[in-house]
């Protein structure tokens, strides 16, 4: 091996799991998640410790379908036969659906992702489905549908979405210098809803949302408030004045978690992936 060959290099994983056996993905002390459990499954495997990043930190309770994780590892590190491995280790709650080196030794699986897809499904049946209780939100009271889709017009484009985030507490130095902190705004490629029916013949009811990034509790509180929109609390227009009034308090409650699924995600390197997620 040449001596000015890294020891180490990019790799990109593609992770599904179950959100409600951990207490988030970020790194936790003191409690388990989903972070922490690929870290020390892949130090095992590399013999050393192994820092990971994630494209969305999802939070307690919420899954993933296809969170996009990028580490270093040894580059004598069996690529082909690393997914099934972790998928081993990791299992039930982690399935490590793919891994491969990055193409790209810069590439970082949160600031090279161009757009993140979520998922959210609310089972809209007067009685509930225990089997989906960990995969949905049950509301018993019939939502209409085509007001929820009509509220989702607004929120197409790129706007400040504090009304529908958890904005992150400022240090004391901050609030002196007055430094408003973060920026809210996001840019929406897609926002949906489709009805579907369950295995037990039950009314399911998805919402899909596409964005460049999300904010703190964002898909959730949108999800919230359309739900208002469709039991009639809210009018479909009542969303741009949310929008516009960067109010935490004019939207409506936080979805539980549960029902929310991190979905794809979008990179420069996707080019027919993007253009499928733009057309689907």
């Amino acid at each position: 091996m040449n001596v000015n060959e890294p020891a180490t290099r990019r790799a990109r994983l593609s992770v599904a799991y179950d959100g409600s056996q951990f207490h988030g993905f970020a790194m936790n002390d003191g409690v388990r998640t989903v972070a922490g459990a690929l870290s020390d499954a892949l130090a095992l495997i590399a013999r050393q410790p192994v820092e990971i990043t994630g494209a969305g930190r999802t939070d307690a309770g919420v899954h993933a379908w296809d969170q996009v994780v990028s580490c270093d590892l040894p580059i004598d590190t069996d690529i082909d036969v690393l997914a099934r491995r972790l998928t081993k280790m990791c299992a039930p709650g982690i399935a490590v659906r793919a891994a491969v080196w990055a193409g790209d030794s810069d590439f970082d699986a949160r600031s090279s992702a161009l757009w993140r897809r979520y998922r959210y499904t609310i089972l809209n049946d007067p009685i509930s489905d225990p089997s989906l209780a960990s995969t949905v939100w049950h509301v018993a009271t019939p939502l209409n549908l085509d007001l929820m889709r009509l509220a989702c017009d607004p929120l197409m484009g790129e706007h400040d979405f504090s009304a529908f985030c958890r904005k992150p507490k400022l240090s004391r130095d901050q609030v002196e210098r007055g430094d408003p902190g973060p920026s809210m705004f996001r840019r929406v490629m897609l926002a949906r809803w489709s009805e579907h029916v369950s295995d037990h013949g039950a009314r399911l009811l998805r919402f899909e949302i596409q964005a460049n990034a999300f904010c703190h509790q964002m898909v959730r509180s949108i999800v919230g408030t359309l739900v208002d929109v469709g039991m009639g609390k809210m009018s479909p227009g009542g969303i741009s004045g949310v929008l516009r009034s960067k109010q935490r308090s004019a939207a409506g409650t936080v979805a539980p978690p549960q029902g929310l699924t991190l979905w794809e995600v979008g990179y420069p390197d996707d080019s027919q992936r993007h253009r499928n997620a733009n057309n689907g």
